[in-house]
């Protein structure tokens, strides 16, 4: 038996969904009825077995535990749910009653709910777009190690010739992110089921021990951030608690390591149990992605550095090296998260390398090269993408320009970086002097190509003044568009997005490739707006959307049309569950050459008498879905689009446009993990939605929407954006936010949704009316506004018709009491 020492190159997770969306169409078939459990897990298999040999194609070694296993069917939180057994007790039915576990159809169902019964709240993972499944926790539910999957697949991997590191979401960080359900008593905290939790990881552990799993990686974000409403001070002690239980309690287990070379994945023997003793436990590896340990008042790398744990993760992008050593380092590795798992710019790896050397003065027992986050956050592979300078419409959308291709790294060209830099760590630069010198070139070749800079654009920025930041008075808007308007009390309407049908998304593929004529694609769309406004008419919706069957994604439209952006064919990133978005590249000024969505609202607004909103992305939100550029400050890049989108609002208010809704849902999603950093985001980032809709007038009524987050902390920013309606997720939480709002004095309109369109589930008019008495309780009525929590466009019409005519129904029997 030999110690194992960490690996010397490593990522901290890798994309799941497939590089061709292969989970997510498994998933959905399942979903459907067209495969059954076997089906999808064959597919999960091979989709799983084809990773791993990826990474070590990439060059990751294949015996020591650096390839992540950290794969999941729909969401790592929700993976720790069933692994625990901690279902909330509406869904107990679903659990196995002889082991505890919940099978693949049960786990599903507490994603995505059944029935009368909701599935799990969803809210953003810290500050990505991965939306995560918020665990329900009571004093009465149950915990224990009841599903043995994580490892299940560390034994098929090593079959498949490669020794990984199993990943799960830590016992503290899955604790400090659950709520307390419904059941649980006055008082009570999901952390007051430390004890419980961790005996189960404890367990699990052991399991993995018991088949020589030399590594296993617990996340523990929460690390990094001083926002939630859990002190500081409680998850420090939980997790001192935590791994005192876990690496100082359980012995590491000791295995060899084989010789297998970093290319040859087929020698490994199969996974079979190792002599051990009971305690024993893998090395542990606490990973610490999306922050800086030592923000704030307390030190959590040196609290880490006083466990027992092996290894420890910094996230050296968002954060920066400790200056003189850590005590308590000395017998740890320390994994340096050097480059960056949440952008996709190719990295500097002379500047890298000086980081890593930084890392070894910090007196650490090693240093190993990695990520900052997971590679989930990522495209797979840049070298998928398709490139040229084609100018046929709707083609040109889908190919980069041949510019940009020195510039990207995607998860694997991450991966070939991660392993060049632990090449040159080990072995010193001259080993790899090639690669330092391309990476340097197309570090430069960024600074001094065209479009990065446009003169006229940053001039428009710098001449701006307050008076372009700012509306008149809400109280002199709100009357002149209740006139304007005419709308009756608790006024109906969607948050813009209809269902897309196959047909939409069959044409609109075809004019991408350039098959559909131009005029033909039109005419089709034409068709489903019309349908569309007719249906809004016949539910008796008040103010009605043209439906976007011309929109791909909300943010992926806009990039397409305006010069400064680049977007992707295959750039696919998991958002939540199966749901996968193509985030754009923002790679220099940018400029909007000309209308965007005047055509389409006009349009829409010609087939009624009612009012039509125009629906547009707002500033925060583009940056936030998008891959950004990375050599000026956000603020000045959300001015830009600010700027932009100002002229598009001006233009649909020319066209008669009298409602425009901007949506920013993701406003909270940039907020630092760090208080103290959280006023100047907030400044920016509220000031380039005002300076969006500050130049339309006083009776023109600006819309904003907001959804996937917890909203308490952006009150103020809520209020501060000044539209004269915001819309807000709220049915899964049954309107928690709208007391915080009325605490606040919020005093303009409100749309608290009543129809959580994140599940397949049709809310009754009694569950709608409910959520409603809840919304006016607290606010004045004549402020609240009746719509679902977000876009429909990912539901299907089956769902979507009664879901609306229910929230219409419940509408007229609350305005019925008042």
């Amino acid at each position: 038996m030999t110690s194992t020492a960490f690996p010397g190159g490593t990522v901290l997770g890798y994309p799941r969904i497939g590089r061709r969306r292969e989970l997510k169409k498994a998933v959905e078939a399942f979903w459907a009825g067209d495969a059954d459990t076997l089906d999808l897990e064959v597919a999960a298999g091979t989709l799983r077995r084809d990773t791993v040999r990826r990474l070590v194609s990439l060059g990751l070694n294949p015996d020591d535990g650096s390839v992540p296993g950290s794969f999941s069917y729909y969401d790592q939180v929700l993976d720790v749910v069933a692994l625990l057994g901690a279902v909330p007790e509406r869904f107990r039915d679903l659990i196995d009653p002889d082991d505890g576990s919940l099978d693949l159809a049960g786990y599903f169902t507490v994603a995505r709910g059944r029935g009368e019964d909701a599935p799990l709240e969803m809210t953003k993972w810290f500050d990505t777009n991965y939306h995560y499944l918020v665990p329900e926790i009571s004093e009465t539910t149950s915990i224990s190690f009841a599903d043995h999957r994580i490892v299940r697949e560390y034994a098929e991997a090593k079959e498949a010739g490669v020794t990984t590191r199993p990943v799960l979401v830590g016992p503290v960080t899955f604790l400090a992110l659950a709520k307390a359900a419904d059941d649980a008593g006055e008082g009570f905290t999901p952390l007051d089921r430390l004890d419980d939790v961790v005996a189960a990881y404890a367990d699990l552990l052991r399991a993995l021990g018991s088949v020589g799993v030399p590594w296993v990686q617990l996340d523990e974000p929460i690390l990094v951030t001083d926002t939630l409403d859990v002190p500081v001070e409680r998850v420090h002690e939980a997790v001192t608690t935590a791994y005192r239980a876990l690496a100082t309690e359980l012995s590491p287990v000791e295995v060899s390591t084989g010789s297998t070379s970093a290319t040859d994945s087929t020698s490994a023997s199969p996974v079979e149990p190792v002599e051990t003793e009971e305690d024993v436990r893998p090395r542990i590896l606490v990973g610490t992605p999306f922050g800086d340990l030592r923000g704030g008042d307390a030190d959590a790398l040196a609290l880490l550095a006083a466990t027992d744990v092996e290894a420890v993760s910094l996230d050296l992008v968002r954060g920066a090296v400790p200056t003189g050593p850590v005590a308590g380092l000395e017998g740890k590795t320390v994994v340096a998260g050097i480059v960056d798992g949440h952008n996709i710019w190719r990295v500097d790896l002379a500047a890298k390398l000086d980081l890593a050397e930084q890392v070894a003065a910090l007196g650490a027992g090693g240093v190993t090269v990695g990520t900052s986050t997971s590679l989930l956050h990522v495209p797979h592979d840049a070298d998928d993408e398709q490139w040229g300078d084609d100018s046929t419409p709707g083609a040109a959308r889908r190919k980069l320009h041949p510019q940009l291709r020195e510039w990207l790294a995607f998860a694997d060209q991450k991966v070939a970086e991660v392993t060049t830099l632990a090449t040159g760590l080990r072995d010193g630069r001259d080993a790899v002097a090639d690669a330092l010198a391309a990476s340097g070139a197309a570090v430069a070749s960024r600074e001094s190509a065209a479009g990065v800079v446009v003169p006229t654009v940053r001039d428009r920025a710098a001449g701006l003044t307050a008076a372009d930041f700012t509306r008149g008075d809400a109280t002199e808007r709100a009357e002149a568009q209740a006139q304007a308007l005419g709308l009756p009390l608790l006024p109906t309407t969607t948050i813009g997005s209809f269902p897309q049908t196959p047909e939409i998304r069959r044409a609109r593929a075809q004019y991408a490739k350039g098959t559909l004529p131009e005029a033909e694609y039109t005419a089709a769309m034409q068709d489903e707006v019309r349908r569309v406004v007719e249906l809004q008419e016949q539910i008796g919706l008040d103010v009605l959307v043209h439906g976007e069957p011309e929109r791909n994604d909300m943010v992926q439209y806009f990039a397409e049309l305006l010069d400064g952006f680049a977007t992707t064919a295959n750039g696919w990133v998991q958002s939540y569950g199966s749901r996968c978005v193509r985030p754009p590249i923002l790679w220099g000024d940018v400029v909007r050459p000309a209308p965007m969505t005047v055509d389409w609202s006009t349009f829409a607004a010609s087939l009624t008498d009612k009012p039509v909103k125009g629906m547009l992305t707002g500033p925060v939100t583009i940056l936030a879905w998008s891959f950004v550029r990375d050599d000026q400050p956000l603020g000045d890049t959300a001015n830009q689009v600010g700027l932009a989108l100002r002229d598009e609002l001006t233009d649909l208010e020319a066209a008669g446009i009298g409602v425009i809704q901007v949506d920013e849902p993701a406003l909270r999603e940039l907020l630092p993990l760090r208080r103290a950093d959280q006023p100047a985001y907030l400044d920016w980032s509220v000031g380039s939605f005002r300076l969006a809709t500050a130049g339309v007038r006083t009776e023109t009524q600006v819309h904003t929407h907001l959804c996937y987050s917890e909203f308490g902390e952006v009150i103020g920013a809520i209020d501060g954006l000044d539209a004269d309606v915001t819309s807000v997720e709220a049915a899964r939480s049954r309107m928690e936010i709208v007391p915080e709002l009325a605490d606040a004095g919020y005093s303009r309109g409100i749309g608290p949704g009543v129809y959580d369109i994140h599940s397949p589930r049709v809310p009754s008019v009694d569950e709608a009316t409910e959520l409603l008495h809840l919304a006016t309780k607290s606010i004045d009525p004549r402020l609240v506004w009746v719509n679902p929590d977000c876009g429909l466009k990912t539901r299907r019409y089956a769902e979507t018709v009664p879901s609306l005519e229910n929230l219409v129904g419940a509408a007229k029997a609350v305005r019925g009491l008042l």
